[in-house]
Parts: C-alpha cells; structure tokens; sequence
C-alpha cells in the first residue's frame, strides 16, 4: 500500500509542477472561462494576481512535500489536506463561472486522488 500511495505522490505532483510551471502561459480546454492562460483564468473568477501567486507558492509547495514525502513520509498528510482545500476551491470557482463539468474534471481528479493520498 505504502508503494501505491508513493506512486500516487508523484503522479500528483509532476501533475501540479506541469500546470503550474510548465503550463501556466498556456492555453487549456480545462482553464475557467476559456482563459488563455492562468493569470486570465484567475482574473475570469475574480480573483486578484496576489491571490494566484498564493495558490501557486501553495500548490508548488504540496509537489514538493509529495516528492519530499518519499523519504519524510510525516509531510505527506498535510500536504494532501492542502490540496484537497485547494482543489475544492478550484471546484467552487468553476461552480461559480458556470463552466461546463469538462473544465472542472482535473481538479475533481486532483481532488480524488488528494483524498487516497490522505487516506492511505
């Protein structure tokens, strides 16, 4: 289990490194809105620039808390525990757009697997 749970970490978090390094200035069919890039998408929910920077030092912390985990497992819980915050924020946000469920599905994914991380 502990293997699977693992596995699960760094899933996640070359998952959130992807979006939030390498993919931030890009366009997805996932961003809210249909923003161009992440900072579009934080404004289309009504969101300050500051409050993107947050969740993006919030979410690059977690991947690394989820890499670091593999040899200090004590950081993982509250890592997840953050993420699952994050990703039901990230929900709202879709909720509050009127996105179609399409947009939201990472999130919800990210959410689920969040969760087992936690779990497990």
């Amino acid at each position: 289990m502990e293997t699977f749970r693992i596995i699960l970490q760094i899933i996640v978090a070359l998952g959130l490194l992807n979006v939030w390094i390498l993919r931030a200035g890009k366009a997805t069919s996932f961003r809210g809105r249909g923003a161009a890039n992440m900072r579009e998408e934080f404004k289309a929910y009504g969101l300050p620039p500051s409050f993107m920077l947050l969740v993006g030092a919030l979410k690059i912390g977690v991947a690394v808390a989820f890499l670091a985990g593999i040899w200090f497992p004590a950081l993982v819980r509250p890592a997840a525990v953050v993420l699952i915050v994050l990703m039901l924020g990230a929900i709202g946000m879709h909720v509050k757009v009127r996105d179609p469920l399409r947009r939201a599905l990472p999130s919800l994914a990210m959410l689920v697997l969040a969760t087992a991380i936690a779990l497990l």
